[in-house]
This record gives C-alpha cells, structure tokens and sequence, in this order.
C-alpha cells in the first residue's frame, strides 16, 4: 500500500493540540482491512486491522467515551 495515494481521515476524537492522534484510511477499508497510523507520524508505520478488529476498536472507544457523561 502506497501512502501517497491514500486518503487519510482523522479521528473525530483527535485534538488539534497535539494530543492523541488517530488517523485511518476509509477509502482502503473497502478492501476489507483498515490502515491505522499517528496523524503526527505520517511517515511512521501503518498498522493494518482487519474490518472485524477494527470495528470492535471503535466500539469500544465509543462505549468508553459515553461511560465518562
């Protein structure tokens, strides 16, 4: 996978400030796996999820994130 063809998104989540910053590319989850990697090293590796792991992933941050209201 080439990065410079990838669309990346940044997690809703992220701050701007510097603080933990998740980034993956949709456009690729369509393939069934999910590239991952730090919005501040783009350079830096990718870790590469499958649909199901990610998915799982997001649920739980979500379901954290609605405990703390």
């Amino acid at each position: 996978m080439s990065s410079a063809c990838v669309v990346w998104r940044k997690s809703t989540y992220s701050s701007n400030n510097g603080g933990d910053c998740l980034e993956w590319a949709p456009s690729v989850a369509a393939s069934g796996v999910v590239p991952v990697r730090d919005s501040k090293r783009p350079t830096g590796p990718t870790l590469t999820l499958s649909a199901g792991s990610w998915s799982a992933f997001v649920t739980s941050m979500k379901d954290e994130a609605a405990s703390r209201l």
